[in-house]
């Protein structure tokens, strides 16, 4: 699945990359601190979601669920969008984009796994690399609004000091390498819900760099295709 970015650098102009996914990776249950893992994983269970496993769980997805798309599509009304952090490498560097692992809650209920295949996962057109954030990377917030009738709602909202690192995530998964192999992709977690966990015909999210004073976002608006027995 070939994805692309335009990436914008601390020092320089922004330049155009393209780069081919054939492994997608999502870190589940990636909180930093033990109290916030158990306050996502509670907020998933009031769904019916059973308790992971093991925390972080790393679940795989087909690569060919990335979207770049401004529209998705999914079946019934039970599904809904997370903002998170998603990571990959490109010519050997880091790079940081923004990702939407949008699930099917209903199912989530009888398998976490099958119910983040089911749904596209929609990506941010820009990206910046992590080494021009990597010393502030605590300060950035992840954001996102859902649309509750005519009006935009903040969804979430966050820093990523309440996340695992990208780092430990990666070396988690790897074995301890510092970078994804060549064709990898990783998200790396989300914040909790303001109001619960609830499905949007639109979704916004963001990633605020205070400390450089920029963002990187993506909305997407959802079409609810009809379940068919």
């Amino acid at each position: 699945m070939q994805l692309n970015f335009k990436v914008f650098v601390r020092d320089g102009p922004p330049r155009d990359i393209a780069v081919d996914i054939e492994e997608l990776v999502v870190a589940g249950w990636a909180g930093r601190d033990r109290d916030a893992i158990e306050h996502h994983i509670e907020e998933l269970a009031a769904l019916g979601v059973p308790r992971p496993s093991a925390v972080p769980l790393y679940y795989r997805v087909a690569a060919n669920q990335l979207v770049q798309s401004e529209r998705v599509q999914v079946i019934g009304q039970d599904s809904s969008g997370e903002a998170e952090v998603l990571v990959f490498t490109h010519a050997g560097e880091l790079m940081v984009s923004l990702a939407s692992d949008h699930t099917d809650r209903k199912l989530e209920v009888h398998s976490v796994a099958l119910s983040k295949q089911l749904c596209v996962k929609p990506v941010a057109r820009t990206a910046w690399r992590f080494v021009d954030v990597a010393e502030h990377w605590d300060q950035l917030v992840l954001r996102s609004d859902i649309v509750e009738g005519d009006a935009a709602v903040a969804y979430q909202d966050g820093p990523l000091a309440m996340l695992r690192p990208p780092l430990d995530l990666i070396a988690g998964y790897t074995g301890g390498h510092a970078l994804l192999p060549a064709g990898c992709a990783m998200t790396c977690g989300t914040v909790a819900a303001i109001g619960g966990i609830r499905p949007s015909a639109s979704f916004t999210m963001e990633l605020v760099d205070p400390v450089l004073q920029r963002s990187l976002r993506h909305a997407y608006t959802v079409d609810m295709l009809a379940e068919v027995a």
